[in-house]
């Protein structure tokens, strides 16, 4: 495992693509109605990347070992989509969850974050999942501090989503970025205490939990991208970059519009 120790330099250039791709999420907020469709929120996202932000939308076209080019700016998954979904036709409607992905490339360093949307009135069982999982990342990121362990994050995650009664999608992962949008190390949202690799400030990953209201088994669709729950139970997913600090963690993605953590998080 590479995992790369960021220097002050390059932590400042990640403060700067985590705050554009938190300002796109600010930007698009009031466009998540009932009636738009996914492609109309991946055109207004691009067009904002490239001509007021002066970005490059990382996933158009990104490919990695074994999957065709991702064709759009932004990852749109919409209630049963756990992850990767792709903006299309899909014409959300009240009720409808959905999580909205972006990842920026500024001077050569990648932001990576993503929010859920309740669009219109959601169920109280949908609006659950959402504020049980947004939590869920943030306890994780409450583990952050140079000596814990991935292992550490992982636990904190798995045990208050499944007290929660959900699950934890175990094929996906949170990751390392930096020039590359996916680095070491691997970021697991389930494992045990003091498991794992040891933290270092000067690491940054995202912390990005899905989490299921039914069983945690997935598939994909047949677009080579989509992953869908098995069991077609909702999910939800939240997204932060975190630097390791000398005394505990820094979220990388803040902007004027980022929500603020549950009240019980204690912001170091």
């Amino acid at each position: 495992m590479q995992v790369t120790i960021k220097n002050n330099i390059e932590v400042e250039k990640m403060r700067i693509a985590g705050k554009l791709a938190s300002e796109v999420l600010d930007y698009i907020t009031p466009y998540v109605q009932p009636g738009v469709t996914t492609g109309e929120l991946d055109r207004l996202c691009h067009d904002y990347m490239v001509n007021v932000q002066n970005a490059i939308p990382a996933p158009l076209n990104y490919a990695p070992p074994g999957y065709t080019p991702y064709p759009k700016s932004i990852c749109t998954s919409v209630n049963q989509q756990v992850c990767h979904g792709v903006p299309g036709d899909k014409i959300l409607k009240s009720g409808d969850i959905v999580n909205l992905d972006i990842t920026v490339i500024k001077n050569d360093y990648h932001g990576d974050t993503s929010r859920m949307f309740c669009v219109g009135t959601p169920s109280p069982q949908a609006k659950r999942l959402c504020d049980i999982t947004y939590e869920c990342m943030w306890i994780g990121i409450a583990q952050v501090r140079p000596d814990a362990t991935l292992g550490d994050i992982g636990h904190a995650i798995q045990k208050h989503a499944e007290t929660s009664g959900y699950s934890v999608v175990r094929e996906f992962c949170g990751h390392g970025i930096g020039k590359n949008f996916h680095e070491d190390p691997q970021v697991l949202h389930y494992g045990r205490p003091g498991a794992g690799l040891k933290l270092q400030a000067g690491m940054i990953f995202t912390i990005e939990p899905m989490i299921n209201a039914g069983k945690r088994d997935i598939r994909q669709m047949g677009d080579g991208w989509t992953i869908v729950t098995k069991d077609r139970s909702l999910s939800a997913q939240w997204e932060h970059t975190v630097l390791v600090t000398a005394d505990g963690y820094e979220i990388m993605t803040l902007s004027a519009g980022t929500p603020p953590p549950p009240s019980f998080i204690r912001i170091p």
